[in-house]
Formats: structure tokens, sequence, C-alpha cells
């Protein structure tokens, strides 16, 4: 390795050592840290942020990069240093585009957005929220001018989660997908309805707690290199390959929020750390995208979470601890009932059938923001009257409509069709994984995940950021990121459950 390639990854390495910090700090800010400490705490995030971003942007990174890619000109592009050096230099071309004091408002504006958003969303009162929501969409709109002009402004906003990916792309495959989803759903609201009356009875929380780390651990997430915490809104984060954390929350009436929310963190866990150790305080560390990232939870959630090899491992455990609420409930029904196709207002709750409608009617209105089509104050009946047309329900308040997922108080306009994308891949992959592992099912009976877990590391987890995400599903499955499989799987497995 030359001089200057080594004192460009020493350089990096600091970045991403502030970058940790600043992930500490918000981690610390959605599970322990104080109410009283939001205002602090963002200035604290603003300094770190406008820290990290000068040291990130400077002249001297800019000009090793520089001459590291004449100097990488004839070398091998699949190396890991040829694309450390690409993966970085598309990093630091964007960095370079947004001013320092630019991240620094948006870090202490989006510390307090979040706290306004807790705030509103435990009062159920969008008003609250409001202001610092028109600031931060106002400041993305800022950020989106900083670069060259796309195809369409939310191509650049869409970029920072899904590389490559644009709106329009997005747009065709959710418009491909939503007839034959519709159609799925109108047959299914008429056939003979499922019951999951057991799933709204008493379930303590700390026995909820209990079960999902039996899970979790099965899997195979690492305890010594992540832990599980509360938070108002469950997530995922990683201070580096070795200190991965999941998060989740609980509702003593309705079993599947915790049980499934811990299985799909635990997805995005174990990707974190399966990702190469030589990756560590690199460019190359972390997921191919967000869609990738959200194959995985999904996976693990829905595929592996949902399915009746798995329950016919893990039924008889559930009943032990839950014996007055399941004892009398056979495996069949309680597998028909985590599958139960009914429209809800919750998006993290919502079932396989319905879940992308969620998404769809999300990224309808996070375009209109950034185009300028709707106004901020419009946004809870804009969402209620989509909900109606989309899903046939009406949320009864902001709480359980417009303020219920956290995105927003970020800044994260351009995230959520990630999680369709998400959907998609997941079953790309699972056809690819069966047809190598033809006995999965079995393993899965068996309570074993290891060869599954393996697959997926040496496939997926392994190369972190090395690959963009259609190059990376175009590797390992033959095909770029395509609907088909996943409407195939949705029609299979409902047409079983409800005798379609």
């Amino acid at each position: 390795m030359s001089e200057k390639f080594t004192k460009l990854k020493t350089l990096i390495a600091e970045v991403s050592d502030l970058n940790a910090a600043q992930a500490v700090l918000g981690w610390d800010q959605q599970t322990y840290m104080p109410p009283g400490g939001a205002e602090a705490r963002g200035n604290q995030l603003a300094t770190l942020g406008s820290l990290t971003h000068q040291k990130f942007t400077s002249e001297e990174i800019g000009k090793l990069i520089a001459d590291l890619k004449a100097e990488f000109a004839d070398a091998d592009l699949d190396s890991d240093d040829a694309r450390y050096l690409k993966v970085l230099s598309k990093d630091y071309d964007e960095a370079t585009k947004v001013p320092s004091e630019y991240v620094a408002r948006f870090a202490q504006l989006t510390a307090r957005g979040h706290e306004s958003w807790a705030k509103a969303r435990e009062a159920s009162d969008f008003s609250i929220f409001q202001s610092d929501l028109e600031e931060i969409v106002g400041m993305l709109k800022e950020y989106v001018s900083f670069f060259p002009p796309a195809d369409h402004p939310y191509d650049t906003l869409l970029d920072q989660y899904e590389p490559g990916m644009k709106t329009a792309e997005v747009q065709e495959i959710f418009g491909n997908m939503r007839g034959k989803q519709v159609e799925l759903l109108k047959a299914i609201a008429d056939a003979k309805q499922v019951d999951d009356s057991f799933m709204h009875v008493h379930y303590p929380e700390k026995e909820q707690w209990d079960f999902g780390v039996e899970v979790a651990t099965k899997f195979g997430y690492d305890w010594q290199r992540g832990r599980q915490d509360k938070s108002v809104h469950p997530f995922t984060t990683s201070f580096g390959v070795n200190d991965v954390r999941i998060t989740t929350r609980f509702l003593e009436n309705f079993l599947p929020s915790a049980l499934f929310g811990t299985m799909h963190e635990a997805g995005h866990g174990l990707y974190e750390l399966g990702v190469n150790q030589a990756y560590e305080r690199t460019p190359l560390n972390g997921g191919a995208s967000l869609g990738v990232h959200e194959s995985q939870s999904r996976m693990w959630e829905n595929l592996v979470g949902r399915s009746i090899p798995f329950w016919d491992h893990f039924y008889p455990r559930l009943q032990e601890v839950f014996p007055s609420q399941l004892g009398n409930v056979d495996v069949k029904s309680f597998y028909k009932g985590i599958n139960k196709v009914e429209p809800s207002l919750i998006r993290v709750e919502a079932d396989e059938a319905t879940y992308n409608m969620h998404i769809m009617l999300r990224l309808e209105l996070e375009i209109a923001m950034i185009e300028g089509s709707v106004e901020i104050k419009d946004l809870p009946e804009l969402w209620n009257t989509k909900m109606e047309e989309y899903l046939g329900v009406t949320p009864p308040n902001d709480a359980q409509g417009v303020l219920q997922d956290i995105h927003w108080s970020f800044g994260g306009l351009g995230y959520f069709s990630t999680y369709a994308l998400g959907n998609l891949i997941s079953v790309q992959l699972w056809e690819k994984i069966n047809a190598e592992i033809p006995d999965l099912d079995e393993q899965i009976r068996q309570g074993k995940f290891d060869v599954l877990l393996n697959w997926l590391r040496s496939n997926v987890h392994t190369h972190g950021r090395k690959y963009e995400p259609q190059e990376l599903v175009q590797r390992v499955t033959g095909s770029k990121i395509t609907p088909e499989p996943y409407l195939r799987y949705l029609e299979t497995k409902y047409s079983d459950i409800y005798g379609l």
C-alpha cells in the first residue's frame, strides 16, 4: 500500500470515529436521555456534525483522493482498495457540495425536531411538530439546491438511502405492483376472515422481552457485540462492526408489535455484525443501501418469523410463556392469526399484503412536500384522505396517523421507499437461498438458522458497501430489483391462508 493510501485511511478512520460518536449521542437521545437534555444534545450534535464535515471535506483528503484515482487507473476495479476509493470519492463529492454551516444547522434542527415530534405524538397534536417540520422540509430543499439539477428534485434525497435509484424507477416499480396488490386485497376481503382475537389480550412486557431475546439469540444475534433497549420507535444503530444495537417497543395488548419488531431489528443487527471486519473505520462499513438493509430485516421478520416451519419449532415454547393466552390456540390458527390481512393504521404493524400501500402513501406525500405542491399544515388531512383511499381506514387521531413514524423528524425524506424495495429484494434473495439450501424449511423447523445466516453473511453481509444495491442484487440473484418474485410469494402464501 502506498504512503498516500495509508495517510488517507488514517484520516478517514478518524472521520469514522467522529461519526460513531454522533451515533452514540443519537442512540442515547432515543433511549435514556432525559427530556431536559434536548437543547444541549442538539448543540453537541451540531458541533460534532460540523467538525466531522469540516474534517471530511478538507483539501488534504480531496488531494489524496485525486492522486490515488490516478494511481489506481489500471488497478483491479473489484478489489477492496479500488472499491474503497470509489465509495469514498462519491461520499466526498457529495459532502463537499454541502457547507459545514448547513450541517451544523440541520443537526441542531433535527435534534429539536425529534423532541417536538415525540411530544406531538404523545399529545396526538400535529401542530406541536408543524413548524419544525416546515423548517426541516425547507432545509431539505436547500440541500437539493447544492447539487446539479436531477430528473426530479426528490432524486437527490432518494440517492442518500438507495444509491443510483431514481424517483421515476421507484414510481414505476410501485405502479406495477399497485394493481396486483389491490386485486389480491379485494380477493382476501371477499374470503372468510381469519380470527386473531387471541393477539389482543394481555401479554406482560417482561415475558415478551424474554421471548424476543430467545428468538434473536437463536437467529445468531451476538450479545457480546450488541444489546437491546426500549425506544418510542424501534431502530438499529451501529458504532462499529463490533458494537451494533437494537431497540424495540411493547404493547401489552398486542403481541405482534414487539415480537416482530424485535425480529425485524435483529435482522438489521445481523447484517451490520456480518460486515467484513477489515471494513471497520472505512467507507465500506455498513449496508449497501437501506433497501438491501430492509431486505434483511423483512426476511427475518416475515419470511422466517411469520412462516409455519418457524412456529412448528417456537410455538410450544411461546405457549409455555403465555399459557392462559395461547394454551387453547393451535399452531395453524396462530399462524393464520399472525398473518391476518387487515388494513391497519400503523405501518410497523401492517401485514405483508397491505404494507407496501403504507409506503406508497408516504412516498407520494414526500414527493409533494419537496415539489411544494402541498402545505405542511395540510398533512394530517391529506394523510387521512390517502389512508381511506388506499386502505379503507381513517386514523382517529394524529398519533395513529401522520405522526406515527419518526423519519420526518430526523429529515429522512427519501427513506420510506426503501422499506418496499426491501420487501422485493428479500424475496428475490429467498428464492435463491431456497434453490441453494433445498432443506431450509426443515432446518428452520428444527430451530437451526446457522446455515441460513452463513449464506447471508457470505453473499450479502460481508460485502458491506462494496457494491451498489442493484449491482449486489444482480450478482447474487442474477437479476436487478424486480417485484415479480414478491408478488408470487404474496399470492401463494395468502391463497393458502384464505383458500383463494
